[in-house]
């Protein structure tokens, strides 16, 4: 069997499932079976494959066949400029995210040295990004589950920052040390009872998407912590459900932020919240 007859095979298995995006999963799948690129792949067609890269590319299908997300099948999503290793204790990073890391990077210039806390550090996309970008400023980053904090410092390292940064297992509220110039955060937001309603994957962490009763309750917190370790005029920026803006800003608003600005994502929602600590 060639490279192409496997791909066929793969196209009509996803297909079946109504995987939208079949094609580029079945290409990926298979490129990573066979431990090459998949431009190396689709130009070379008539290769044989395998049997034991054919196993593999079919078990890989498979668990895409029961909708488990390519990135935790792949061990891997790209993320702003980079790629980093997930599995399925931590949250896929997402595209509007991204807006996290535009308005630090907006905020703090590029030869600044600045001290940096990510609330919620996951995968360690957001914060690992931004000190790849800002290379004189260091961070301490917290997540309450002890998987992710070594998924954190995993990416860490693979991406050469680890000598800037300091990963610690730690719930929000059990955090108090140190004074920061920015803290960044993208909390669980989400409805407890909204959760079954969104399409979320199965396989991802509930833990990392259940914000409790109406979907503040961690985000509450963040805000509550945050105006204790900013420093005066220091900036949070924190990311919200898209129905949250108001009760948001109230929360910040008795905590004596001043309201930068409110970004919108890709979908026109309210995503992303840039506030000021004013004493």
């Amino acid at each position: 069997m060639n490279f192409f007859k496997a791909l066929d095979i793969g196209y009509n298995l996803l297909k079946l499932k109504k995987i939208n995006s079949y094609k580029i999963d079945t290409e990926l799948l298979l490129s990573a079976s066979l431990n090459i690129s998949k431009e190396k792949l689709l130009l070379n067609l008539k290769q044989s494959i395998s049997l034991s890269s054919y196993k593999k590319f079919m078990s890989k299908l498979k668990r895409r066949e029961a909708k488990e997300p390519i990135a935790y099948i792949l061990k891997k999503k790209e993320f702003w400029k980079n790629e980093f290793y997930v599995n399925k204790n931590v949250l896929i990073p997402r595209p509007e995210t991204e807006h996290l890391i535009e308005e630090t990077l907006s905020i703090i210039e590029k030869n600044q040295k600045k001290r940096l806390l990510e609330i919620g550090v996951g995968s360690g996309c957001l914060i690992i990004s931004i000190l790849k970008d800002r290379k004189n400023c260091s961070a301490i980053a917290i997540d309450c589950c002890q998987k992710a904090v070594k998924i954190a410092e995993t990416n860490a390292k693979l991406h050469h920052i680890k000598n800037r940064i300091k990963i610690l297992k730690t719930d929000v509220d059990n955090f108090n040390t140190g004074k920061y110039d920015l803290i960044i955060s993208n909390p669980p937001y989400i409805d407890k009872h909204q959760l079954k309603y969104l399409g979320v994957s199965e396989y991802e962490p509930l833990k990392a998407l259940n914000g409790g009763v109406n979907g503040i309750e961690i985000l509450s917190k963040v805000i509550i912590k945050s105006s204790k370790l900013l420093k005066v005029n220091g900036k949070l920026i924190i990311e919200i459900g898209s129905n949250q803006k108001y009760k948001v800003i109230k929360i910040l608003k008795n905590k004596n932020y001043y309201i930068n600005k409110i970004i919108k994502d890709l979908s026109n929602n309210d995503r992303c919240i840039v506030c000021t600590k004013l004493q």
